[in-house]
């Protein structure tokens, strides 16, 4: 499946209610990203609703938020999936890495996009983040008070389970291994003049927990391959846990209000605490929306079990 001819292939049809276009746009640190915009084709008119779209973490826009933004916009939005830095058709180097400063710029840079284009009341913008880019929507809405409304589906915060491990089991002398190795890796990197990589993403051995298995089923198959997702034919930097360790992406959630928050998670989901310790945290008005039956990669495109009709609403009473 590594093969030029797949590049542009698209993990889901396009909606006969809508176009898709190529575009690209810079963030305020001047990386091109590059993203499809989704246009319903009856629109009257008059100005619309936005929303941008990323995730999940290590895929790209051809996968689950191409998906998400091709039924948003079905559904009357203009909408935005775009690569993030570094990956994907978007620009940066080198290759493969991820920043919680930057990939939550790339957010606020969607916004900016969005807002200018005539067809778009940037009024009334909002933003999906799905797995991993759920944390990092979370934090632009946050920053950004141009972002009226937020979803996060199947929802992983990046900064807490790289410093602190699953269900924050990593110990002290455990973190402070982890760092010393990542620091004697800068020092091969330097001499290399270029980053090392980890082995290739979800690939199995046997024996792996059923969540892994879940993201090889989607990332390494048919169902859910693409040749410019990390997820799919590479991996990360060795170094790319970095900035990640020392920088909690959720520190200001109760800043969202009063602008409304929706989580959504699957109730079978290994992912599912990270949505319910947000929710927590977060101030009035927000959601928790558990769906029965479903794991953390069911959210990423199984439309039967992804609630669009409920982001949908969500999004058509917050963004009036």
């Amino acid at each position: 499946m590594n093969t030029a001819e797949n590049s542009e292939h698209y993990t889901f049809p396009l909606s006969d209610k809508v176009t898709r276009q190529k575009v690209s746009f810079v963030n305020r640190y001047g990386i091109r990203l590059t993203g499809d915009l989704y246009l319903p084709k009856i629109h009257a008119g008059k100005k619309l609703p936005a929303l941008a779209v990323s995730g999940p973490f290590g895929a790209v826009k051809e996968q689950s938020s191409g998906l998400y933004a091709n039924t948003m916009a079905a559904h009357g939005f203009v909408a935005l999936a775009f690569d993030p830095s570094y990956t994907g058709e978007s620009s940066g180097e080198p290759r493969n890495i991820a920043s919680p400063d930057i990939n939550t710029e790339d957010f606020s840079a969607a916004v900016d996009f969005l807002g200018l284009n005539p067809l778009v009341d940037r009024n009334r913008i909002g933003i999906i983040g799905i797995c991993g880019w759920g944390g990092m929507a979370l934090n632009a809405t946050a920053v950004d008070k141009r972002i009226k409304a937020v979803v996060t589906s199947t929802m992983y915060d990046m900064t807490r389970v790289m410093s602190k491990g699953y269900n924050d089991r990593v110990t002290l002398a455990q973190r402070t291994q982890i760092l010393e190795e990542m620091s004697r890796q800068r020092w091969q990197d330097a001499e290399k003049g270029a980053p090392v990589y980890g082995p290739a993403m979800n690939e199995l051995k046997g024996g792996e927990a059923q969540f892994l298995v879940d993201y090889h089923d989607y990332y390494k198959t048919p169902r859910g391959f693409h040749p410019r997702a990390v997820n799919s034919n590479a991996s990360w930097s060795l170094t790319t846990p970095l900035s990640f360790m020392n920088m909690p992406l959720l520190t200001y959630i109760a800043e969202i209000s009063p602008r409304p928050i929706l989580f959504i998670h699957g109730e079978k989901a290994h992912s599912r605490y990270f949505s319910e310790t947000a929710y927590a945290a977060a101030a009035e008005p927000k959601e928790l929306l558990i769906i029965p039956g479903a794991s953390h990669v069911d959210l990423y495109d199984r439309v039967g079990k992804i609630p669009f009709d409920a982001i949908a609403a969500f999004f058509d009473q917050n963004l009036r």
